[in-house]
């Protein structure tokens, strides 16, 4: 059995009108100290965004989420940033900030699969949640 590892990780949030404070869950962030790793992933639900600000800007929106996965991967897009040690990267991309982009407090875990716990923070905190029991049609819509 893999031995598990202690991890950090962030959920990345839009904040399209800071000064309302109404937030959408667009990613998260995994790092472990004793592996080196850090991987961010990002998907944006563009119908979110604009049904808390009609006017958002999704495509600039993009681009600072790539940005965050750049950093995380120390690529050149990253910047002076990605060029940083993993554990330094880490904690710039989750200081806290009061801009369009912003992540959740740092919140820590014990797990043997870091790929596989980013995917499970995607899939619990991130991704719209499935409907448990549709609603029954309305007696008027019943076919015969």
């Amino acid at each position: 059995m893999p031995a598990t590892e202690l991890f950090d990780y962030a959920i990345v949030r839009v904040v399209p009108r800071v000064e309302r404070g109404e937030f959408i869950n667009v990613g998260a962030i995994v790092s472990c100290q004793r592996t080196g790793f850090l991987q961010a992933a990002v998907e944006l639900d563009e119908a979110r965004l604009h049904a808390l600000d009609p006017w958002a800007d999704a495509a600039q929106v993009r681009r600072h989420l790539d940005a965050i996965a750049a950093i995380c991967a120390g690529l050149e897009q990253g910047g002076p940033i990605a060029r940083l040690p993993h554990r330094a990267r880490f904690h710039w991309l989750t200081a806290r900030r009061s801009s369009i982009i912003q992540t959740s407090p740092v919140h820590t875990g014990r797990c043997p699969d870091m790929a596989g716990m980013l995917e499970h923070l995607m899939q619990r905190m991130v991704r719209p949640l499935p409907l448990r029991n549709p609603p029954a049609p309305a007696a008027d819509e019943v076919a015969p």
